[in-house]
């Protein structure tokens, strides 16, 4: 696409994949030479610290001089697909560790601006550049500042095995599109950016996912490994930690915050909207200017900290509540920096308009959760009427009935909404309790606060869903 000075690369992805030409990277040559060498030859692998790095690609020109269509391209992505745009992809490869950044080709150190002292800048600078091989960019993360040679030397010897894994694969590869690299699991991914000491439990449902991180947490962190614990409870895991309230409390389009204030937030194709309301709040004392700015910061704490839950990029226009003092809107500008401070993603934030809107642009990586928070009803599906609710656990017992005496499943759990889970269980000789008596006492009563009321589902003891749906009646 001439155009727009980029191509679309087809990725394996049922939309093609963006690549700009200043997203080949600086040394986009060296790279294409060494993958050349690399397919053509199939008996060994060149090391790239042997090579001798061509001139970087220039700044000024165009993909259509620098690719050509049919031609194969070593590519990452960057930025999942969006809505109705295909993945965005770079053609500067690097390796994500917890301390070190691998740039294959690059042949530069730098250290993250976050580390503040000149001293340990230097140290990490000068370390780094005398254990790495020749040809090979180093970036040296926040998290990396006081860590020892050893540490750093045996991540940088990982992350070169990654790239010569990776290589190994290009040279062996068949037919294109195909996958060279993949980055550890999202739940490994996350713990190297944000493990820290202050991580008390990790609590893990699945016993695959447990293990994995178990074993990562012994490579980074030997010491703590016991913190990583498989959870065989009963009760949902959400429900169990009473997540499941807060992810309903915390998305979809209200959020209350403190004193009766919410927040509305609306999502569109361009970017999201936030509404500031101060709801049936009590007056503050120093008058409706002061009870402005009470709202508008306790806005800007709960905003910081929706924008990283539910990962919203592009850019967040956001309606305050008027105030008429330029020192307020100031304050509340500054308290705005301060709360985006934390967040990992890079963000720009302007001070208020005249009319009162803060414009905030933050990097989007994935498309922003969006979770549904309201219930489609699991037993009206949508007619508006339903079955009369007292006879709800007659209808549970029948159900009961035909999976113990015509399926024969004489153990298996029953979820329900946790107010039907506190009739079922109430009194000396429970509803459960006779059903027990009756049908076998492999019956187990789970309340499940993701559920709707009249809501329910079986899980036999592998808990699989047994489907035992009523059928929607077609009239």
């Amino acid at each position: 696409m001439p155009g727009l000075n980029a191509c679309f690369v087809d990725v394996g992805y049922e939309k093609d994949a963006f690549l700009h030409y200043l997203d080949l990277g600086p040394q986009f040559n060296s790279l294409e030479k060494y993958i050349r060498q690399t397919t053509s030859d199939k008996k060994r692998i060149n090391s790239i610290s042997k090579m001798n790095l061509l001139p970087d690609l220039d700044k000024e020109g165009t993909v259509s001089n620098t690719l050509k269509q049919g031609q194969e391209v070593v590519v990452q992505i960057v930025k999942e697909p969006i809505s109705t745009k295909g993945p965005r992809l770079t053609s500067e490869i690097s390796f994500a560790g917890r301390y070190l950044v691998l740039i294959p080709f690059n042949d530069k150190v730098s250290v993250s601006q976050k580390i503040k002292s000149s001293e340990e800048r230097a140290r990490l600078k000068q370390l780094l550049m005398s254990i790495k091989p020749k040809n090979f960019g180093v970036i040296v993360r926040t998290v990396a500042e006081g860590k020892r040679v050893a540490e750093l030397d045996g991540e940088l010897k990982v992350l070169i095995k990654h790239w010569e894994d990776a290589i190994a694969k290009v040279q062996k590869a068949t037919k294109y599109p195909t996958l060279i690299y993949e980055e550890t699991s999202r739940a490994v991914g996350l713990l190297r950016d944000l493990f820290n000491p202050s991580f008390e439990n990790i609590y893990v449902n699945d016993e695959s996912v447990y293990n994995e991180i178990k074993d990562y947490v012994t490579l980074i962190a030997p010491e703590r490994t016991n913190i990583v614990k498989l959870y065989k409870g009963n009760l949902p895991i959400y429900d169990n930690f009473n997540i499941t309230k807060q992810i309903k409390s915390s998305f979809g389009k209200t959020v209350s915050y403190k004193s009766g204030a919410y927040l509305i937030i609306e999502h569109t194709e361009a970017l999201h909207v936030v509404d500031v309301n101060s709801g049936n709040r009590t007056k503050n004392a120093n008058g409706q200017e002061g009870n402005a700015l009470e709202v508008n910061l306790g806005a800007a704490d709960e905003l910081a900290r929706q924008l990283r839950l539910r990962d919203m990029g592009g850019i967040i226009v956001v309606d305050f509540i008027d105030m008429n003092e330029a020192e307020n809107r100031q304050k509340l500008y500054e308290r705005m920096c301060s709360n985006m401070q934390k967040d990992r993603a890079k963000h720009n934030i302007l001070p208020l308009s005249k009319f009162g809107l803060m414009q905030i642009t933050r990097q989007r990586v994935r498309p922003a959760m969006d979770v549904n928070t309201t219930e489609t009803c699991p037993t009206c599906f949508g007619k508006g009427t339903i079955k009369s609710s007292i006879l709800f656990t007659d209808t549970l017992e029948s159900k009961i009935d035909y999976l113990v005496n015509k399926l024969r499943i004489k153990n298996f759990s029953l979820h329900v909404h946790p107010y039907v889970a506190a009739y079922i269980n109430q009194g000396l000789v429970s509803l459960k309790r006779k059903w027990q008596l009756k049908y076998g006492f492999g019956i187990k009563i789970v309340p499940n606060q993701k559920l709707a009321f009249l809501q329910y589902i079986f899980y036999d003891v592998h808990k699989e869903e047994i489907d035992m749906k009523e059928e929607i009646e077609i009239k």
